[in-house]
């Protein structure tokens, strides 16, 4: 069901209980299953309408969904037997016992059995664990509790259990306004019309009169009811919890496939009983026992929610809710990359480009002759080249060997960069991939030949299953296949009838995933898990169709082209496995297949009719066209880099021309005459970083490496192969000066001096002394804000969706709501006797921003972030807990850093600590996961960093800080990875310093100088890790590039603080700086008195300041860098590359 449909049943639903249609209102909200009336389910309960309860929770779970649900019943079930034989009602106690009991045993058969004993006793009460057991009234209540609890626990219920904030008689308001536009173009308007019916559309009969203006018609059919319906509107609901997308973006396609999968067939149970051990089960972790469950049991029910998809059942449970919608970032038609900026020759014809992850100017390309080369954009200059080479025919089949020697023609169908940028993946027109190690700035090695498929291998791509880097390949065999990277099938997908032609992984939240194509026009997705395909879709032409994801993830888009030539661009609802967008704007019969990209998460681009064609993804009709001056063919090829800012586009003459907005104009002007040494020493002090072990450890070091080009002369490209005149592949390097009118302006460090230079909004608060903010997060979702002060209160702020604020994500242009549940509760921290200034507050937030964990000098206290109620206590002091962190796949499993120097691995299901890691001298100030590397590092105030192995929980390496001279190892530490983990950011009172995650060495290090001198209170990376934000204890806030540690702004404390504040005599500044998780550039910050504030850049900047050139020979304040590296935003220590 549509988001608009959901919304006209809240609708309906608030209508029905205006006009008191009481019997009504449930049955809709139970067959639509959009909202748990708790009102209405602890009426039932109390009075023991045991069947009505059971029937309105199935409109929302079933027993075995998962272990909340298993739960919930077993308890129903439980009361509704115990007071059978309270009543000494035998009969009825033993029907309940085989009809409804019985169902439990499978998963606790000592449980069953204890409880049929009670059957043997005059006095079920004599059972001790029942000796408390009092009048069925006070048993009913206690039972109830425990049923709301479990129930605001249960995925299931997120976002069902608050009825959205709607004014009174909105459906009516809806009806008015149309019955007003009718009116407006009625022909001949009457100034008092009489509406009698709603069953057809409004005119107004003759004789003439003039056009009336807009009137309120109340609905005469039905009185107006006088009370609104109270339960149902006292305030709005939670943001939607990330993980909520993360199981209903496949799970919507999965629900809705359509029987012609067979495979899904076999898999899937209709039954409500448990699945037998033979069967087939989606779920492969064990179920737990219902009496084993507690309220700590907060398990990411991704995958549970998944097998309840693919379940057939009566009352299927609709889980969407209020999509997130996307933030609109401010962009025009300036943005748009179609300014040719370079027109480069390859020399042969070019099938596949594909640019580095973060090296935005490097530029893959794969050719139709099977040569693969690497362009450095900024330069006009060819890298390397490497030619099409067996490397191992004795390994090869016997198949391929005999193609090769029928037809020895082979070319490059697709290349693609690793997410981190160290590993290219080159897929060949006859059963080979290739796979090479890089090093930047020109170094190929030879890393693995696979003979993969049989046939052409069709595309290429990489994937991170179960923490490990993997290649997905697809080919003409019909078959995906998935490698590690030492060449071992992992595994193999059958289910196509017809050589798959692409394939899309990707992930949400813990599920990985593959969509794949074939060229019978069909749709597949497969787990990771050798069970079949999940999906069976019908793609738009049903021929040659491609599918990407946005930058972001969010929004799933395909280009496909029919065997008849029609093209069709669309936008799926990922929800419901539907076309939720078709772009118009193709001419009606393309030769080809033509190619799309999309980019910065606002545009697509497709090539076709010698032109690339753009669309805003938010609307159906082509934006703008441009023919790049000429010389596209007529299905243009082309790749986005990941910025967004430049577009690479083949054209007729072997060649390809770079299309650049002035951003990416600005970038390659950055390059200026530099020559290739230049080049090589800044990759050199900025090497590509492995987000994971070193995947080329294992190359010997025996391995052939690629020709190198000649230092002496960077611009001579490696000569070619297949008689090809190394001659005829010059580079074409054009004016780019050209293109745009005014002259590069010299690079100047951008400074935010006065409110009117950027967006500052300030939460909102009613408390008189908050006490100083000593923590700050956003909400995963990005809507929200919560601190923790130094008080032991947290507060929470929520952006609402408003005309102005359309998205309800945060933002610094609207003031949010200062949010509290109904029942007025603060969250308030256990304080133990410890003084307040010797207090360090911590704090955690649950992916799906369901709880949040936090603690001030007592207990750690786990919240619900919709009631604010307390679920759980743990942890009592001392040792006083000092950081907190979630385990990034479990989120029963917590690292907990402790004032004495350990720290305590606790496992909250089952109330216990599992290890205690020790190590550090001084309590622990930082921790942080890596998912992809298995690593827990910490920090402490002895400033020194320690590597931990999460799956043995020993210690792999331990590093000490380089601290200013005569400086003892005091203050807190704090680490943090990047958005892709191959970075760490290390935040002391002395220094920002860069590490590379695998190895972590230090690569950069930055201490504070003019305009930055005073100590760091805080740093931190931004959601996408190209920046870093920095606030000092002057008040002063840097912004950094990531990549080098070049200062690129300065906001000052004049552009946020009042001027009171800012001119007062007591320092006034941040200690805290938390960045949104989808906007780049936007941070909070939470101050010393309390105050909580959202800085934004000017709409009409959008980013703060500009990359510093890397050889304008300015430090990072503009002045010449000191020559110590100590002081200077220079490498740490040199480092060598190694051998790789």
């Amino acid at each position: 069901m549509s988001s608009l449909s959901r919304e006209l049943v809240f609708l309906i639903l608030q209508f029905l209980e205006e006009e008191k249609f009481k019997e009504s209102v449930h049955k809709l909200e139970q067959e639509s299953g959009f909202f748990f009336n708790m009102k209405y389910f602890e009426e039932k309960a109390l009075a023991g309408e045991w069947d009505e309860v059971e029937r309105y929770l199935s409109g929302f779970t079933k027993v075995d969904d998962n272990r909340y649900s298993m739960k919930i019943f077993f308890e129903i079930r439980k009361q509704k037997y115990l007071e059978s034989l309270d009543r000494h009602d035998r009969g009825k106690a033993v029907d309940i016992l085989v009809k409804d009991l019985k169902v439990f045993s499978t998963f606790n058969e000592e449980l069953y059995k204890e409880i049929t004993q009670l059957l043997t006793l005059e006095n079920f009460r004599e059972n001790e664990q029942l000796s408390k057991y009092g009048d069925t009234k006070s048993a009913r209540s206690i039972m109830l509790n425990e049923l709301k609890k479990l129930i605001e626990a249960n995925p299931l219920f997120r976002e069902k259990l608050v009825f959205p904030t709607l004014k009174a008689s909105r459906l009516r308001t809806l009806i008015n306004q149309s019955l007003n536009w009718q009116h407006q173009l009625c022909k001949n308007p009457r100034s008092n019309p009489d509406i009698k019916t709603l069953f057809t559309d409004h005119t107004c009969a003759p004789p003439n009169g003039a056009r009336a203006s807009p009137v309120s018609v109340p609905l005469a059919a039905v009185p107006k009811a006088a009370a609104t319906y109270t339960p149902l509107g006292a305030h709005g609901p939670f943001p939607p919890a990330a993980a909520a997308a993360s199981a209903n973006a496949l799970a919507g396609w999965m629900a809705n496939a359509g029987a012609s999968s067979s495979l899904q067939s076999a898999v899937v149970t209709s039954s409500t009983l448990p699945v037998a051990p033979n069967q087939v089960s989606i779920l492969k972790r064990p179920r737990t026992p219902p009496n084993a469950l507690s309220l700590a049991d907060y398990q990411n029910a991704d995958s549970e929610q998944l097998m309840k998809r693919l379940r057939p059942a009566a009352h299927p449970t609709d889980e969407v809710t209020y999509p997130a919608p996307h933030h609109p970032v401010a962009w025009s038609l300036e943005d748009l990359p179609r300014i040719v900026a370079c027109t480069l020759n390859q020399g042969s014809h070019v099938i596949t480009m594909d640019f580095h992850p973060s090296h935005h100017t490097l530029l893959l390309v794969g050719c139709g002759n099977g040569e693969t080369s690497l362009w450095e954009i900024g330069l006009r200059e060819r890298l390397v080249t490497k030619p099409f080479k067996i490397w191992d025919m004795a390994s090869c089949t016997s198949q391929f060997q005999a193609s090769i020697v029928k037809d020895a023609a082979i070319g490059v169908t697709c290349v693609a960069w690793s997410p981190d940028g160290s590993i290219i993946g080159v897929a060949f027109t006859k059963h080979l991939i290739h796979l090479h190690a890089y090093q930047a700035p020109n170094d190929l090695r030879q890393h693995l030949e696979i003979d993969a498929h049989v046939g052409g291998v069709n595309d290429i791509a990489f994937s991170h299953p179960n923490k490990q880097l993997c290649v997905v390949t697809c080919g003409d065999d019909k078959l995906i296949k998935v490698w590690d990277l030492n060449g071992q099938r992992l595994f193999t997908f059958e289910g196509h009838e017809a050589p798959v032609y692409s394939i899309c992984p990707h992930h949400k939240e813990n599920i990985q995933f593959i969509f794949s194509t074939s060229l019978d026009g069909k749709i597949k997705a497969w787990l990771y898990d050798n069970m079949g395909s999940r999906v069976d879709y019908d793609a738009p032409g049903r021929w040659c169709t491609t599918m990407l994801y946005s930058a972001d993830g969010s929004r799933l888009f395909s280009c496909g082209t029919s065997k008849d030539g029609d093209s069709h661009l669309v936008e799926w609802n990922e929800s419901e496995g539907a076309i939720k967008r078709n772009y118009s704007g193709f001419r009606k019969k393309s030769t080809g297949v033509v190619q799309f990209d999309t980019a910065q998460n606002h545009f697509l681009a497709a090539g076709e009719d010698n032109q690339i064609k753009f669309w805003d993804v938010d609307n159906v009709n082509m934006l703008t066209s441009t023919e790049a001056e000429g010389g596209l063919p007529s299905l243009p090829r082309l790749r986005f880099n990941k910025e967004g800012n430049l577009l690479a586009v083949t054209t007729v003459d072997n060649g390809f021309k770079i299309l650049a907005n002035t951003e990416g104009l600005r970038s390659l002007r950055a390059f200026g005459s530099r020559s290739f040494e230049a080049l090589r020493a800044h990759y050199e002090a900025s090497p590509i970083k492995v987000s994971g072990p070193p995947v080329v450890s294992g190359i010997s070091p025996n391995m052939s490496r690629v020709d190198r080009l000649d230092r002496n002369s960077p611009a001579r490209p490696t000569p070619v192969l297949n008689g090809g005149d190394p001659s005829s592949r010059s580079i074409d390097k054009p004016r780019i000066s050209e293109d745009i009118p005014d002259k590069p302006k010299p690079w100047e460090l951008a400074e935010i001096l006065t409110p009117q230079q950027c967006r500052v909004v300030t939460m909102p608060d009613n408390m008189e002394s908050p006490g100083k903010v000593a923590r700050l997060l956003y909400t995963n979702s990005g809507v929200g804000l919560l601190a923790l002060a130094s008080n032991a209160v947290q507060r929470l702020w929520k952006w609402s969706r408003t005309e102005q604020n359309p998205t309800g994500k945060a933002t610094a242009s609207i003031v949010p709501q200062h949010w509290q549940p109904n029942s007025g509760l603060l969250m308030t921290n256990d304080v133990s006797d410890t003084k307040s200034e010797e207090v360090v507050p911590c704090i955690a937030l649950s992916k799906n921003d369901s709880y949040v964990m936090s603690a001030c000098g007592g207990k750690v206290s786990l919240f619900n972030m919709m009631t604010f109620k307390v679920m759980t206590t743990f942890m009592p002091p001392p040792p006083a807990s000092t950081f907190l962190a979630f385990h990034p796949q479990d989120n029963n499993i917590i690292a907990i850093g402790m004032e004495d120097s350990t720290i305590h691995i606790y496992n909250v299901r089952v109330d216990e600590v599992k290890t205690k890691l020790k190590g550090h001298q001084k309590r622990i100030t930082g921790l942080a996961f890596s998912n992809n590397l298995n690593i827990l590092v910490s920090s402490g105030a002895d400033a020194q960093l320690f590597v931990w192995n999460t799956d043995s929980w020993e210690k792999k390496k331990s590093i000490a800080m380089q601290l200013p001279a005569g400086r003892a190892p005091s203050g807190d530490t704090r680490v943090q990875f990047s958005s892709d983990q191959s970075r760490l950011l290390v935040v002391h009172e002395t220094q920002l310093a860069i590490y590379d995650a695998s190895k972590l060495e230090r690569v950069y290090q930055w201490v504070p100088q003019d305009p930055l001198s005073a100590p760091i209170s805080y740093a931190s990376f931004s959601c996408n890790s190209q920046l870093v934000f920095a606030s000092f204890f002057d008040g002063n806030i840097g912004v950094f590039d990531a990549d080098n540690l070049r200062l690129r702004c300065r906001i000052a404390p004049t552009a946020y603080l009042s001027p009171t504040a800012s001119n007062s005599n007591t320092p006034m500044y941040p200690l805290v700086i938390a960045t949104h998780p989808l906007e780049s550039n936007q941070l909070a910050v939470g101050l010393i008195d309390g105050a909580v504030k959202v800085i934004e850049p000017l709409e009409s900047e959008s980013k703060w300041g500009a990359t510093a050139p890397i050889d304008s020979g300015v430090g990072p304040s503009g002045r010449i860098p000191a020559t110590s590296s100590t002081t200077s935003n220079q490498p740490a220590e040199p480092h060598s590359h190694p051998s790789r």
